[in-house]
């Protein structure tokens, strides 16, 4: 088996799209690029289709080089014959080639091997051929210094037998089944931890029992959590008595006294080998589809939060509020430079209301204001209320940000490499502002786990989840594009081809020689070279730049394509753009080349007609139910507006406009069965609530969107 062959087996994809695909990959293309600009040679496979063949592929060689590890080990061992490698190089199943190697793994000495040194191994055989009729004759043939008794002999027949009823593949794949079908997780309290406080929120899992394959992704990694805490303790098991009935049944072939001996190897080679292993197998099977389950959510919440509307380019007033530390401001320009910057102090105890009210027209009127962003922290709602009640010459927008993340921000290298002069006070405000003027350009910045739209993110393969994490940042800023001349370092590095050091070079290069005024000028960074430049042309914009075409999303490969359909119609290239009517002239099928077919074609010519649209929506103002200020003010039956601020498996939370957000479980979304959350809300979502049930003492508070 190829690897072709083994990634054919878990895609319904045909082999000509997974060839084309790899070859791509092996030229070092990335998955944005390829499903974006290679649709004609690929088959129009998208984003999730090639990264789905990439990770088979490298699963596929992983596999190769751990059989290759493998054979060596055996060899090494004098141990590998022709037909045993035949049969290692014809198993592709990770689980059977690790059974296949068990009885060569090097481990520590075990009884069976202490046996063997006093002799007992062939009497072992005897007995475990099941052809023995008299035991007790047999046996005394085996008594030594070292194994003085008949009993001592037995036990070291016994002890060998189990480790051979361990390493035997058809007992392990079988009861491995059963684990999967049938095992329970139960869990218990450890008594001395029960009364302490931090216990109390896994106080369901003091005595719970459930079947494995059915325990929802959240619950057992909320299980999992309480018992690394140490406040639970687990076990994974099945019915013994089934499990032991199996295993005999699979070995035991006779009636006689060596049935006996097999029987008494088998419940100690499943009590203390076979048991522990397989559970352990089972549950780390468990827990890894349960870490996948939490960071396909993480990756989708970051997505949809990435990819929240953004109020682009306004002046913008951000407000990081506060009662006694006063409320930081600062004014933002269209790009989001630092304008001005003060402290303002409305609320308890300074109570400077006035005086407030005065500096915040002031500023409004100095910086030509637009929007104001308020940090949706503490004071949230009462900087909301008194900024409503500023009477402004031109009212402005008022938005909610969530602070999210801010303080991990403003703390950060990147933070004061941007912005050295200045506290983080007045950085966290800064990224207050720069979130809604555009949430993706700044939420890059911090580390994704700092955002807080995950769910049991500490307790997840951290390796997996970020990787996720980084394919789905770059995912949406190569769907956005990005000014070249004004983004950021962080947020170049996610842009196909380039990476961390390569935006250095770039944002240096912007620095030293002003702002880019073509895309080909991007050839002349130190370091960045044809194929980079391949990769990362078209997800960057220039505006106002010199080439129309390097503020749309056609790729510089295919300008000569498009000067071509123009000339045809006796149109300049500027001319030709955003000019609908003409665009409809024009035959896809004249235009195709080696390079680009078909889909190519379409796709250019539907850039052509919207050229650089930001394929996100426009930010709209949301008002919340000015009668709720906190938690004490909610009654249950209240209806309320809301905004969905984080997806998880079991429900959605939605902030009503208090400190603390409200649990919509997912029996609550919508009359009848719903198996996915995702399919009814989304992140930033404006819903209307019912509040059913408010527990101020544990903050908790209960909605429905059944109403």
């Amino acid at each position: 088996m190829n690897s072709i062959d083994y990634i054919k087996k878990s895609l319904s994809i045909s082999e000509n799209n997974i060839i084309a695909t790899l070859k791509l990959l092996a030229e070092d293309c990335t998955i944005p690029f390829i499903s974006r600009y290679r649709k004609d040679a690929t088959g129009n496979l998208d984003e999730v289709q090639i990264e789905g063949i990439s990770k088979l592929n490298k699963q596929f060689e992983e596999l190769v080089k751990r059989k290759e590890s493998i054979l060596k080990s055996i060899e090494e061992q004098n141990a590998l014959t022709p037909e045993f490698k035949q049969r290692i190089e014809e198993t592709f199943d990770l689980q059977e080639l690790e059974d296949l190697y068990l009885p060569f793994k090097k481990k520590r000495k075990t009884k069976a091997d202490s046996a063997k040194e006093k002799g007992v191994e062939p009497l072992a055989r005897m007995i475990m051929s099941q052809n023995a009729n008299n035991l007790e004759s047999l046996v005394s043939k085996y008594l030594n210094d070292q194994v003085p008794t008949e009993e001592e002999a037995l036990q070291g027949a016994r002890d060998i037998m189990a480790e051979w009823i361990n390493e035997n593949m058809y007992v392990r794949k079988n009861l491995r089944r059963l684990f999967q079908r049938k095992a329970v997780i139960a869990s218990k309290v450890i008594k001395a931890k029960k009364e302490e406080e931090a216990a109390q929120k896994f106080s369901q899992y003091f005595d719970w029992e459930e079947s494995l394959n059915r325990i929802p992704s959240h619950r057992l990694l909320a299980m999992l959590r309480a018992e690394t805490e140490g406040f639970v303790k687990t076990n994974i098991g099945i019915d013994k008595k089934e499990a032991l009935e199996f295993i005999e049944n699979a070995i035991i072939k006779s009636n006689n006294e060596c049935a006996n001996q097999i029987a008494l190897a088998i419940k100690d080679s499943y009590k203390r080998l076979l048991e522990p292993a397989i559970s352990n197998e089972t549950l780390q099977e468990a827990k890894e589809k349960a870490d996948q389950k939490a960071i396909e959510i993480f990756s989708e919440n970051l997505r949809q939060l990435l990819l929240a509307p953004p109020l682009g380019e306004k002046r913008i007033l951000a407000i990081d509020p506060g009662f006694k530390s006063g409320c930081k401001i600062v004014c933002l320009d269209e790009k989001g430079d630092l304008l001005h910057n003060e402290t303002i102090y409305p609320h308890a105890p300074q109570n400077e209301t006035g005086m407030a009210m005065k500096k915040i027209r002031s500023l409004m009127n100095s910086f030509n204001i637009e929007a104001i962003s308020i940090g949706n922290g503490t004071a949230s709602r009462e900087t909301e209320f008194f900024i409503k009640k500023i009477a402004f010459d031109k009212p402005p927008l008022v938005f909610i940000v969530s602070e999210a993340g801010a303080s991990v921000y403003s703390a950060s290298k990147i933070a004061r490499d941007e912005f050295p002069s200045y506290d983080v006070t007045v950085r966290g405000a800064i990224s207050i502002g720069r979130r809604l003027s555009d949430p993706l350009a700044e939420l890059v910045k911090i580390d994704a786990k700092s955002i807080g739209v995950g769910q049991y993110q500490h307790d997840v393969d951290q390796t997996q989840l970020k990787n996720e994490l980084d394919s789905t940042v770059m995912k949406c800023v190569n769907s956005v594009g990005i000014n070249l001349n004004t983004a950021s370092k962080s947020l170049l590095s996610y842009v196909s081809g380039i990476g961390e050091k390569m935006a250095e070079n770039i944002v240096n290069y912007r620095a030293e020689n002003g702002a880019f005024e073509d895309r080909k000028q991007l050839k002349k960074v130190p370091r960045l070279g044809e194929k980079a430049f391949q990769q990362a042309a078209a997800f960057i914009r220039i505006s106002n730049g010199k080439n129309p075409l390097d503020n749309s999303a056609v790729h510089p490969e295919a300008y000569s394509i498009v000067e071509k359909m123009a000339k045809d119609l006796g149109i300049k290239t500027n001319d030709l753009i955003a000019n609908k009517e003409k665009i409809q002239a024009i035959n896809p099928e004249n235009y195709i080349t080696e390079t680009v077919g078909i889909l190519g074609i379409k796709d250019i010519l539907k850039e052509l007609e919207k050229p650089g649209l930001d394929p996100r929506k426009a930010a709209k103002v949301f008002e919340f139910d000015p009668t709720v200020k906190s938690i004490k003010d909610l009654k249950t039956g209240m209806i309320l507006p809301g905004i969905v601020n984080n997806i998880t498996a079991f429900g959605c939370f939605v902030d009503v406009g208090i400190k603390e957000s409200g649990l919509v479980h997912i029996s609550q979304l919508k009359e009848g069965f719903v198996s996915d959350v995702n399919e009814v809300v989304k992140l930033h979502q404006h819903v209307q609530v019912k509040v059913t049930e408010v527990d101020e003492a544990r903050k908790r508070i209960q909605l429905s969107m059944i109403l």
